[in-house]
């Protein structure tokens, strides 16, 4: 895995480790960039392959990290006797396919790459390559939702059609649910959650597109006041940049709040009266399970179809062009227009009108907590961690 940040892929990560070494299994993890930053470690399973982040490296540095990593991997498989490994996400899933050693070789894919692919970037470049010729190298590329894996063949040009299985990302229930029952022992951050509350949680990144909830949130401080609206996550310099001017520019600094990465997110989630995500692209977001799981309504933007398998039993039928209501919470019109990226404009758009509309909906109307209440079973249940964890290392699956 490339970081120990507090991303749904890490957790998924954390998820994994904690579960198969409960079975009795051997686990190491390679995290490719170790840290102090890090929320997610693994101690002495953990074998770094870097102390420094990319940015930190110098370019003789950097390039001959590309040119070792598949074959430190590679000693680590031989030397630890691992039967079989688990890459998270395209860096990690590329190295992993170039180790060329024999165990049995498992990729995971957590978002919409032909959203996230438009980025014409050198990585994107290997990535779209890799799906063509060295993916074929895998047992099994596991995707995290149906959509991801339509979009792959359709829009990605992936050729081995053959070794993708769709298993949704696992969730310890019971574990966030008792971490959601901790107190929030700053009372500077206690007291934000006294009065209505929209949380943000993960990184401040192009992807995730916070300019869009931010815009939301000054057109519903016209309407409702007495709410706040929190970020839990780091991000991208430019980005945080960006939107700490955009606040200023607004006007609403007493009323947004940076809490950094936190180690345990679940109760503040808790609290929150609604759990946002304005996202450009997703796969399936761990953040919205953990939200159902701890009785959290939802708003969020169909950044990909895979929202509806997760937020709704019954899946709406037809594209979504205005704010949809299902179990979890509300499923607005996706935000992106154009391009990825930090846009050129602050003009409030339509979609960001109606992302502001079912904010104020879920803060004004209880119900919506009440029925999210009321299916949380059945939105959970193909969630389960035992069933997920197994399912990744099943040969035949």
């Amino acid at each position: 895995m490339p970081y120990g940040s507090v991303g749904g892929m890490e957790r998924l990560a954390e998820h994994f480790y904690n579960f198969y070494k409960a079975q009795g299994h051997k686990v190491k993890v390679a995290k490719f960039f170790q840290l102090k930053t890090d929320i997610i470690n693994f101690y002495e399973d953990e074998i770094a392959l870097s102390t420094k982040d990319l940015h930190e490296l110098s370019k003789t540095k950097r390039l001959l990290f590309y040119l070792l990593t598949a074959k430190r991997l590679k000693k680590i498989i031989k030397t630890q006797q691992i039967t079989h490994s688990i890459a998270f996400g395209d860096m990690a899933n590329i190295f992993s396919s170039l180790t060329r050693t024999s165990e049995f070789k498992i990729a995971s894919i957590h978002a919409l790459k032909s959203v996230e692919l438009k980025n014409k970037s050198v990585f994107n470049k290997v990535v779209k390559w890799s799906y063509k010729s060295t993916y074929k190298h895998f047992d099994k590329v596991v995707c995290i939702s149906e959509s991801i894996k339509k979009d792959l063949i359709e829009h990605c040009g992936y050729k081995f059609e053959h070794n993708l299985k769709v298993i949704y990302n696992p969730h310890d229930v019971k574990a966030l649910q008792t971490l959601a029952l901790e107190d929030i022992e700053d009372s500077s951050e206690n007291v934000l959650f006294q009065d209505k509350t929209i949380l943000f949680i993960g990184r401040l990144s192009s992807q995730k597109s916070p300019w869009h909830l931010i815009n939301a949130f000054y057109l519903l401080q016209q309407d409702i006041s007495n709410v706040n609206l929190v970020f839990i996550g780091d991000g991208d310099a430019s980005i945080v940049s960006h939107i700490k001017t955009l606040i200023d520019t607004y006007g609403l600094t007493s009323k947004i709040h940076f809490l950094g990465r936190k180690k345990n997110p679940y109760k503040y989630l808790k609290k929150a009266d609604v759990l946002a995500l304005s996202s450009h692209f997703e796969g399936t977001p761990n953040v919205i399970v953990e939200s159902i799981a701890l009785g959290v309504p939802i708003v969020s933007s169909n950044c990909t179809d895979g929202i509806a398998e997760l937020m709704s039993v019954v899946q709406p039928r037809n594209t979504i062009t205005k704010n949809t209501n299902v179990e979890a919470g509300i499923i607005t019109p996706n935000l992106l227009k154009n391009k990825l990226g930090i846009p050129e404009s602050n003009d409030i758009t339509a979609e960001e009108r109606l992302f502001s509309k079912a904010l104020a909906d879920v803060l004004r109307d209880s119900n919506f907590k009440s029925i999210l209440n009321k299916s949380k079973q059945l939105l959970l249940e193909k969630f389960t961690l035992g069933v997920s964890a197994t399912n990744y290392l099943t040969e035949n699956n």
